[in-house]
């Protein structure tokens, strides 16, 4: 980094000065001001982290710097200063010139945000060619470095895959592959580890974190894990209702917040947090009939072909283990450690190469036609995603009663009632059934999720990652939901998370998953405090929150 920035302004001066920024967005309801008066600076080799709920405004800020908000949206007054520039005024021909080149950004949702016609490599190439830093011979090796910069694990072969065939936290780490390509003087990070394991997550905030350091990045980081902001941010930004409540040093905000918001946001964060655990049922006596029973699973996918021909990945690897009535089992592991395929070969959403899968004692593991439709009835699924799991098309009471019409449970009437008295069971009210997903937070959609996913009474619900795209505030009532429906009904929960601080709140027994295989098993205090696998170990040491000390005692005062 020189001493001095294009336009001659001293490296003490920040590199990005919001003032007065205010943004709204036109809606048939009327104008709903998302964000009012933001004062906002990012300094060079320094990370800013932004934080608060859902619906806070953090994201608007951060997508407005770059003038890339929807179109209904626009920015009413204030500026937004970068080197000599006011992103606020400039022409769409000069901001092609900054957007990618001199700041990058990484959206926060992978599932829409890469283009799924075209390989990783490709789009990773595309930058790097756009901006005259690769030719079209020498742009595909190069983007490979870049995947494997971003934490991209065998990058040669994920450049040749499409975006469809790689997991969440892969897509992340393409999209962060491609905000880093040329190598910008600012990056704007909406939400890039929520769909990131710990391991994976730590490594990709070490990488900004060394950008930072080696050559003045900067990184204005939004994010709801406190943990990670706690960890990785210089300066924090407490957003709420479209205001800044607080700013300032990171450690000075987290030891002796002013805020009342700031101290419910602390309170929340599982990672910052001693709060007790949510498991009100007692953990299931041994000698009871297991309710699901998985023995010697294996679950193998081809790879596309690259350097020596096709291969062959074992996705899951002789995995066992069992589930009781009331209890819930959480597996825990990196992104691509089969945690997911797991649930999918469990719930019959796919074939085992080898291996028994047992529900209430009955062989499923081939299950075809009305058997696989019984298991169904009985075993329902909560999707990582709120957004893209609930028909767009279809008001929620719909939403709610689909599975008991697929099933030819009760007649209309009888339906719209249990779909009243689940939405009251997971705290919504009754008005929520003539409303449409657009119109629902994302907590609210995913309290929707769980209501659907408890219509036919199941006695196992898998929770594939149920609160990994939520806020913390969101999130902990969210976890109060589970653990409360569990204590009320006894169903059983299949947990799968990246997240082993919301984890030790919820489960009675941990499964760690590596490389397809479980290579640690038991009780989560018992799993917490004395693991017993150099793996797990790792996975602890990765829990974001651990490197700023946060006095109990802050975070609950008022």
């Amino acid at each position: 980094m020189t001493d001095e920035r294009e336009n001659g302004e001293d490296v003490s001066t920040p590199l990005l000065e919001i003032r007065g920024l205010s943004v709204s967005y036109r809606t048939r309801g009327g104008t709903v001001e998302a964000v009012r008066g933001v004062d906002l600076d990012v300094w060079p080799g320094q990370v800013t982290a932004v934080v608060g709920e859902s619906g806070s405004g953090k994201s608007t800020t951060a997508h407005a710097i770059t003038r890339l908000l929807s179109a209904n949206g626009s920015i009413d007054a204030g500026t937004v200063r970068f080197g000599r520039h006011d992103l606020a005024t400039l022409s769409e021909a000069e901001l092609r010139t900054v957007r990618g080149a001199r700041i990058g950004l990484v959206p926060q949702d992978p599932a829409v945000s890469l283009n799924p016609v075209k390989r990783i490599g490709d789009q990773v190439a595309e930058v790097l060619r756009i901006h005259g830093l690769a030719t079209r011979r020498s742009a595909p090796a190069e983007a490979i470095a870049v995947l494997d910069r971003a934490g991209l694990p065998d990058a040669g072969v994920r450049a040749w895959q499409y975006p469809h065939e790689l997991s969440g936290g892969m897509r992340q780490r393409a999209l962060i592959a491609i905000a880093i390509a040329a190598q910008p003087e600012l990056i704007i990070a909406d939400e890039p580890t929520s769909a990131l394991d710990v391991t994976v997550q730590r490594v990709i905030l070490d990488h900004l974190q060394r950008l930072t350091e080696e050559s003045g990045t900067a990184v204005l980081l939004v994010t709801h894990d406190l943990g990670v902001a706690a960890d990785r941010a210089q300066r924090l930004v407490v957003m709420f209702q479209g205001k800044v409540v607080e700013a300032g040093p990171t450690h000075d905000i987290l030891a002796n917040p002013q805020h009342e918001y700031t101290r419910r946001l602390l309170a929340g964060a599982p990672s910052l947090t001693t709060a007790p655990s949510r498991t009100a049922v007692p953990a299931p006596k041994a000698d009871t009939a297991p309710l699901a029973e998985v023995r010697n699973l294996v679950k193998e996918f081809r790879l596309p072909r690259a350097g020596n021909g096709a291969r062959t990945l074992r996705a899951v690897d002789d995995v066992s283990f069992t589930l009781h009535r009331g209890e819930t089992l959480a597996l825990v592991g990196e992104s691509g450690s089969g945690k997911s395929t797991t649930a999918r070969l469990v719930l019959r959403l796919a074939d085992a190469t080898a291996g028994q899968i047992l529900f209430d004692g009955a062989d499923v593991t081939t299950a075809k036609g009305a058997r696989a439709r019984q298991l169904r009835r009985r075993a329902q699924l909560v999707y990582q995603n709120p957004y893209a799991s609930l028909d767009p098309r279809f008001p929620i009471g719909e939403v709610i009663t689909e599975p008991l019409r697929a099933f030819k449970v009760g007649d209309r009437a009888s339906r719209l009632a249990r779909a009243r008295d689940l939405l009251d069971r997971v705290a919504l009210p009754a008005a929520t059934l003539e409303r449409r997903p657009a119109e629902l937070s994302g907590g609210q959609r995913q309290r929707v999720a769980i209501a659907r996913a408890l219509a036919l009474s199941p006695d196992l619900v898998v929770c594939d990652e149920p609160v990994s795209a939520l806020d913390v505030s969101v999130q902990s009532q969210v976890l109060d939901l589970l653990a409360e429906l569990q204590a009320d009904t006894g169903v059983a929960y299949l947990f799968i998370s990246h997240d082993l601080a919301v984890v030790r709140q919820i489960a009675h027994q941990v499964a760690v998953m590596r490389a397809g295989r479980v290579v640690e098993t038991g009780p989560p205090e018992e799993l917490f405090t004395r693991p017993r696998h150099e793996y797990t170990r790792q996975l602890l040491a990765a829990i974001p929150g651990g490197r700023v000390p946060i006095p109990a005692a802050d975070t609950t005062t008022g």
